[in-house]
Parts: C-alpha cells; structure tokens; sequence
C-alpha cells in the first residue's frame, strides 16, 4: 500500500510555503501526484444588532479579496512544486472544510496545517474534516517544513477508528525506524494486552516491527502527547472521537488534545 494520490490544503491566511513544502517532500517520498487546494467563503448576509446587514458591495469587494488571494496561493503552489512532481491545482469561494471534504474522494491521504481559526469561512475545522471525508487526515506541526516519521507513536484504543488509522498509516509505519504501539491501561482485565499483541501481529505481518506500551492511568491526551515527546516520536497516529464527537468538543478527550497539539505532525482518521 502506499499514496498515490495527494491533497495539500493551503490556508487563505497561512504562509503557504511550509506546507507546500511539506507535501512536495510527501508526494516525492511516495511517488504521488500532488493537489493543491485552497478556499474560503464571504460570510452570508447577516443581521447585526442594529439592524445592518452586509451590503451586496461589500460581499462583492469580499469576494475580490478572496479571488486576488487564491490566485497568489496558486501562483505559490505553482513556484515551489518541482517539474519532477505530477500536480494540480484546484480552488473554490466556498467552505475550505466542504471543499476538502468533496475533493478527498480524489485523494489518498489530506494534507492541512493545524491553524484552525475561528472563522469557519476561511480556516479548515479539522475535527469536521477528520470525520466527513473517509480519507486519513495529515495535520502538519505548525510551520514546519519537512517530515522525517522515523520515530511512529501508535495511539491505540481497540474502537473501529484506531484500526481504520492503523490501516492508513501503513505506508509512514513500513518506512518508520521505529514503531510503538501504546495505549492507556484503563480495563484491569487483560483484553488491552491482548489487543496490543494482535495489533503488533498485524504489522508484522506487514513487514513492519513494532514494540507495544502501556501507560497507566485513564484516557488523557496531554499523557499521551509527553509520552510522544518522550521517545521523539515526529508522528502520531491516531482514531478520531473514540467517543461522541460532543464529548469530546465539551471535555476535550484525546482527540481534542491531539488537534490543538501544534508541536508533533499527526495522522487521524475515522
């Protein structure tokens, strides 16, 4: 297994240099072909507590702004992607998070950066992308440019979405030099062994050699986060929402962690 198809999403109000950059490195290490995307909406009209609205020609100077702005980014896409690597580029005035979500049935894997903003017309919430696209979902270290992944943490938990992440990240897992498999012992009762075993059975089998941990406590993403630090892990990969997507929003829970996690690259998928 291994990607062969590539999006890169570059933020409207992102330097678009260490991401493309980044995906450049991705597609070159997995002989993709590289899309690169970038959106962003003007907001509807909308009453405010005076009673003004958003006038027609402001959403038209909106909409030139974000006109004038993908064009620069497709322009940077274009200058920084070598002649060596396959690639096209695509844009909407849209959703960035809708426009990703259709786009991804083109795609092997989604590349973003982990700036998600508070404005959903112009960043990309990663939580929604992670679950609405069927594809993995590579969210980036902040403004970092390169990726080695030769150091893998596995966060593991035996739900649907944790395999599903095993699954997609085998291609990071086979060229990793080290893999471990580490999940939190809440269950007392022998079952998270066993599963850990079976997990590092299946990568075996995959050619991949990987050693399993357990760390003590419950389910917490700031542990699992230093645990990372603690092996210079420079990927995590991980199921998203093991839980309710609301509990996890309204708690935090690992998932949230793992996205507001800006230091570590991460591979999510649901």
């Amino acid at each position: 297994m291994s990607y062969k198809s590539i999006i890169v999403n570059l933020a409207v109000d992102a330097d678009p240099a260490p991401i493309v950059k980044l995906a450049v490195e991705l597609a070159g290490r997995f002989g993709a072909h590289l899309i690169g995307l970038a959106a962003a909406d003007v907001p509807p009209l909308v009453a405010t507590g005076d009673g003004m609205v958003y006038e027609g020609e402001v959403m038209q100077v909106q909409r030139t702004e974000i006109e004038k702005r993908l064009a620069e980014l497709r322009g940077e896409f274009e200058r920084l992607v070598p002649d060596l690597i396959s690639s096209e580029w695509g844009q909407e005035i849209c959703s960035p998070t809708r426009f990703l979500s259709v786009s991804a049935r083109a795609a092997d894997l989604i590349v973003t950066g982990g700036e998600e903003g508070e404005n959903v017309f112009r960043a990309v919430d990663i939580g929604s992308l992670a679950l609405g696209t069927g594809r993995p979902v590579f969210v980036a270290a902040s403004n970092v440019e390169h990726i080695l992944a030769k150091t893998v943490l596995v966060a593991w938990k035996d739900t649907r979405e944790a395999r599903r992440a095993v699954a997609d990240a085998l291609p990071f897992l086979a060229k990793a030099t080290e893999v471990v498999v580490a999940t939190m012992d809440t269950d007392h009762d022998g079952s998270i062994h066993n599963s850990l075993a079976d997990v590092a059975v299946y990568l075996e089998h995959h050619g991949i050699k990987a050693r399993t941990e357990m760390l003590a406590g419950e389910a917490d993403g700031d542990r699992l986060v230093a645990f990372a630090r603690s092996i210079h892990a420079d990927l995590i990969v991980s199921g998203a929402y093991g839980h309710s997507r609301l509990r996890e929003w309204a708690f935090g829970g690992v998932t949230r962690a793992l996205i507001q996690e800006s230091g570590i690259h991460r591979l999510m998928s649901y």
